[in-house]
């Protein structure tokens, strides 16, 4: 009764549910079982789900099929789980700009001897920046992450993709033949592929 309106990262363990326990306890009663709100909230502590307070990260009017895109998406996931084929999350993660610049972070140095680092943070022409561009399986909880150094277009995020298969998913998916990708419809993942040139380097990455 939870899924597919349960929400939350796929690769955080914290999940919510839009529905009420007043809601969820009366439908468990028409199925029979006794129980109350108090119960289903206890059940639901025990499932890693926790009350969430609104946080306001979206603009404009919600779409009014948006439960339906996403009871869709999760359908297509579980048929591809059942039929033993992968099902990636794709997106390309914050971007970086490479060069001896200022972070936020600190490092153990002698006293008043700090790194010194560029005054302004422009970007290099020569160096570019950092491009992260993430594959992960959903099924296998497990990901593979492509460093692009020249541009976020669509050959960059198909060869991200291709190389998540050679390296990670080939040895789970073998016999696989067809695949899903769930992405957003901004950026690379939207653009016809072919349209520009990116090196990259790549490495595969694990999410416990």
């Amino acid at each position: 009764m939870i899924e597919p309106t349960a929400r939350g990262s796929p690769m955080q363990p914290l999940r919510w549910t839009i529905k009420s326990t007043y809601r969820l306890a009366e439908a468990l009663r028409k199925q029979g079982y006794q129980v109350s709100a108090t119960s289903v909230r206890r059940l639901l502590a025990a499932m890693g789900y926790s009350l969430q307070a609104n946080r306001k990260t979206r603009e404009g009017e919600q779409h009014p099929d948006r439960d339906g895109q996403f009871r869709h998406i999760a359908e297509r996931v579980a048929a591809r789980k059942k039929r033993g084929e992968p099902a990636l999350s794709v997106d390309t993660k914050k971007k970086e700009v490479l060069g001896n610049l200022k972070n936020a972070g600190q490092t153990y140095r002698p006293k008043g001897q700090p790194e010194k680092v560029k005054t302004h943070d422009f970007p290099d022409p020569k160096l570019g920046k950092a491009i992260p561009y993430g594959v992960y399986d959903i099924h296998g909880n497990e990901a593979g992450v492509s460093v692009g150094i020249s541009h976020d277009t669509a050959e960059f995020a198909v060869a991200a993709i291709r190389r998540w298969w050679k390296k990670l998913g080939r040895k789970r998916y073998g016999r696989a033949k067809r695949l899903l990708v769930t992405a957003d419809s901004g950026g690379s993942t939207v653009r016809a592929a072919g349209c520009g040139r990116s090196s990259c380097r790549s490495g595969p990455t694990r999410r416990d």
